[in-house]
Order: C-alpha cells, then sequence, then structure tokens
C-alpha cells in the first residue's frame, strides 16, 4: 500500500491500448513511404491527438515493424515502460479487411465474460476500434487493393500479467490492451473499478450464483478458507468499489452474494458508504458506540469508542471486555440491514468478519 507521505504526481500518461494503436498507426505509414517514421500523431478514443515517439522501425515492404514504450505518467502502473509492439502484414486480395491478432505478450481470453471472444486476444472493445481507426486513417491507398493483418505484442507481457489479476479472469499468457479514452490519470481508480466490474461479471459465468467481495488479499485468503467449495473466479478483491461491485451483481442476476471483511471496512459499509476509501468519510464512530451499548457495554466505555478516530479502537476494547464475537455478530447485522435495505430482494447476502490475523470472529446473512 503507498504511504501516505509519498507525493503524488500529477502527469498524465498513455493506455495500453493508444500505444498499441500509435504503433499500428507507424508501422501503417512504414508500409506506405517505405520507412517507418520517428514520431507519429496518433488519434485516440477520446478523440484527441497525441504524438509519440516510435521505436524499431523496420519495413521490408511486406510487412513493418514499430514500437511505442508506454508512459503511465505519474500513475503506478505495472505495464508502465512497456513495449507496445506492431507487426503489420500485408494481405494481398483482401481489400478493406483489419485483421487484428494478439501475438507474445498479450493474453489469451479463456473465460466468458469479459465481453471478448474465448480464443482471442485480450485486446478490449475501445482499444480494438482505435487501432482499427488509425490503421484505416493513414491506410486507405493500401487498402484499396489489399487487407492488413496487426498483430500486436508485448515483450515483458508474461512477466507483466503476472502482478495483475488476468489469470483469475481466464486471461492467459500476457497482459490486457485496455483503455476507454487513451489516457491514464495519475493514481486513476477508473481502471481498479473497471476491474472489480469485470470480475463480478466473470464470477456470474462460473454456473455457481455467488460472488464473494473482499476488501482485499488478507479479507480474501480468509473467505477462501471458509468458503473451499467455490471455484476461484467467484472471488474479488471490491476494494472500495462496494456499490460498483453490487450494482454489477444485480445486472448480472447473482443470487448470492458474500461480504468479506475486517471491523474498519464493516464500519464504512454498515453506516451506508458505498465507496469505503479512507478519505472519503470518517467511520462513524458513533454508530459503533449504540452497537457496543446494544450489546451491553459499559456507558463510559461507549463514550470512549465514540470518541475515538478509528473502528479498530472498538474492535480492541471489546475484545478485553470479553464481547468481540457478539460485537462484530452485530456489526455484521448492522452491514446486513444496510445493504438490504438499499438491494431489497436482489440476491441473499452474507457477511463474514474477520481479525487482523484473518482469524473468524462472526457472520450474519439475510436468509433468516
Amino acid at each position: 500500500m503507498m504511504e501516505k507521505t509519498v507525493k503524488r504526481g500529477t502527469r498524465t500518461g498513455f493506455t495500453t491500448g493508444a500505444c498499441s494503436a500509435a504503433a499500428a498507426r507507424a508501422a501503417v505509414l512504414g508500409l506506405l513511404d517505405g520507412t517507418v517514421p520517428p514520431t507519429v500523431e496518433a488519434l485516440l478514443p477520446n478523440g484527441q491527438r497525441v504524438r509519440f515517439d516510435v521505436n524499431d522501425g523496420l519495413c521490408d515492404g511486406r510487412s513493418a515493424h514499430a514500437m511505442v514504450i508506454k508512459d503511465a505518467g505519474d500513475d503506478p502502473d505495472c505495464t508502465d515502460k512497456a513495449h507496445l509492439t506492431a507487426d503489420v502484414l500485408r494481405l494481398p486480395g483482401a481489400a478493406g479487411e483489419v485483421v487484428l491478432l494478439g501475438g507474445f505478450g498479450v493474453g489469451t481470453v479463456t473465460m466468458a465474460g469479459l465481453g471478448l471472444a474465448v480464443g482471442g486476444p485480450a485486446i478490449n472493445p475501445v482499444p480494438r476500434r482505435n487501432i482499427e481507426d488509425n490503421v484505416r486513417e493513414v491506410g486507405t491507398a493500401l487498402l484499396a487493393s489489399d487487407g492488413l493483418q496487426v498483430t500486436i505484442s508485448v515483450p515483458q507481457g508474461l512477466e507483466m500479467a503476472k502482478k495483475t489479476l488476468n489469470a483469475r479472469l481466464g486471461i492467459l499468457g500476457g497482459i490486457s490492451i485496455l483503455g476507454t479514452t487513451g489516457i491514464v490519470k495519475p493514481y486513476s481508480t477508473a481502471a481498479y473499478r473497471a476491474s472489480v466490474v469485470q470480475g463480478v461479471e466473470v464470477a456470474a459465468t462460473t454456473g455457481s450464483d455467488t460472488v464473494v467481495l473482499t476488501t482485499g488479499g488478507r479479507t480474501e485468503k480468509f473467505a477462501m478458507a471458509e468458503l473451499p467449495g467455490l471455484p476461484e473466479p467467484c472471488f474479488v478483491q471490491m476494494g472500495d468499489f462496494l456499490r460498483y461491485a453490487l450494482d454489477t451483481a444485480v445486472k448480472a442476476k447473482l443470487k448470492r452474494v458474500v461480504i468479506g471483511g475486517m471491523v474498519g471496512k464493516l464500519t464504512k459499509i454498515a453506516q451506508g458508504e458505498t465507496i469505503t476509501h479512507a478519505n472519503r468519510a470518517e467511520v462513524d464512530t458513533d454508530l459503533l458506540a449504540a452497537i457496543a451499548a446494544s450489546i451491553g457495554a459499559p456507558p463510559d466505555e461507549c463514550a470512549a469508542i465514540a470518541a475515538a478516530e478509528t473502528a479498530r479502537f472498538a474492535a480492541e476494547r471489546m475484545a478485553v471486555l470479553g464481547l468481540i464475537d457478539a460485537f462484530h455478530t452485530a456489526l455484521a447485522r448492522q452491514v446486513v440491514s444496510t445493504v438490504m435495505g438499499r438491494y431489497p430482494n436482489r440476491f441473499r447476502l452474507d457477511v463474514l468478519v474477520c481479525d487482523f490475523d484473518g482469524k473468524k470472529l462472526a457472520e450474519a446473512t439475510s436468509h433468516e
């Protein structure tokens, strides 16, 4: 996790999709002119035009090769500095056709639910269109007689993919080519939010009718141990994006949602926050004090909990008083009540609570 003391930059960067489209455009220009240009002005999905540096330009009349190095700006992206490479090949007699393939380091889709063809490359719909738009914009003369085959590859893609959730989503052998605008905003939550939505959509294709939403790695490990019968794609680390995860679960008609968490995030959910980021809202310690009072905690303890800054303080006081299980059960019930109030009769909800060591403390269900 980032330390709060780290100063966050504001320099924007470019998506893998935008860099792929720029490399493809440069390679097509190479086929037209006999040499691949050292820079290229490419069209982004959002309509902007941006100049990219082009590397490794090669051309032999029938095919051309170009590479753009991804600059993620100040976003701590595992695909920063990836070499987005395009090889464009003329297809004689296939006038007007643009064929897009994934080469080494671009993942292959092996599971339904991503909106991409199983067995095809993990190149998302917007980048796919953007690559083709750039190829068609400069390749009109070539396309009058020939088709163009564009193969996108990423030499470091296999290594980079290990730092992503791709394997769990059934994307194997490399990274995904992503991006809806072409621009990466620093510390963009959009990419993570999109991966949460995608994760829930994939969970819906497993046939188990269940998605298990956790707030991070530790709570996921705990939830997996509690629910060993579920296939791995049912588990989605939603981070702070509860609302997006639940809305997607409803849309996908999932019958059961399980939320696994610890006291802090669960308190945020219990108080009705659907984006649970630490900076978005304070923990409602009055709510925790009320929960403590409801299970018989003394008034002075409840007052101390209300005055505290963190939910963890409440949990620690309850432990001292021997009320830890009762407290977390009451909190889990409050989570059920709040969420079901917002999503009445949409799904069955189970809440699993663990401590900071990943040990189970309590559970509650709407199915009573």
